[in-house]
């Protein structure tokens, strides 16, 4: 199988770094596949799941908040403020980012907090779907 570069970076850390053979991502135009040869491309990355397979065949996951994907020359960049694999998904934690941004959005505050709410709670219920769907013990 054909290789390319890949790398992962998340706003504080890096993520992933190594061979991919293949790549799916969440763009704003939809799901946006991802071989050796692609031809170049920059896009912006919507909330979702990133799916990628390694050299050996490893099937890998990774909950995403909004960033850039950029290809060239058989190497891609994925930046994004946040990556988290299934299982490292706090299920706690975003159930009670959901309810609160639920809170907000209920009470139709101000314009910014009804959009950072709006945010919040679309990056938790993709961080509870891709721990469910992806989660080893589930």
């Amino acid at each position: 199988m054909n290789e390319f570069d890949l790398h992962i970076i998340e706003a504080d850390s890096d993520f992933y770094n190594g061979k991919c053979v293949s790549l799916v991502v969440p763009t704003t135009e939809g799901m946006y596949g991802i071989q050796a040869g692609h031809e170049n491309l920059v896009a912006a990355i919507d909330i979702g799941v990133v799916k990628y397979t390694l050299p050996d065949g490893t099937r890998c996951h990774a909950a995403v908040s909004n960033g850039m994907v950029k290809v060239e020359n058989n190497e891609v960049l994925i930046l994004v403020e946040s990556a988290e694999e299934p299982d490292e998904i706090d299920e706690e934690r975003a159930r009670r980012e959901e309810e609160e941004a639920k809170e907000v959005l209920r009470g139709k505050s101000d314009t910014f907090n009804y959009r950072a709410a709006k945010g919040i709670m679309a990056r938790a219920v993709n961080r509870l779907r891709i721990k469910k769907r992806y989660g080893k013990y589930n």
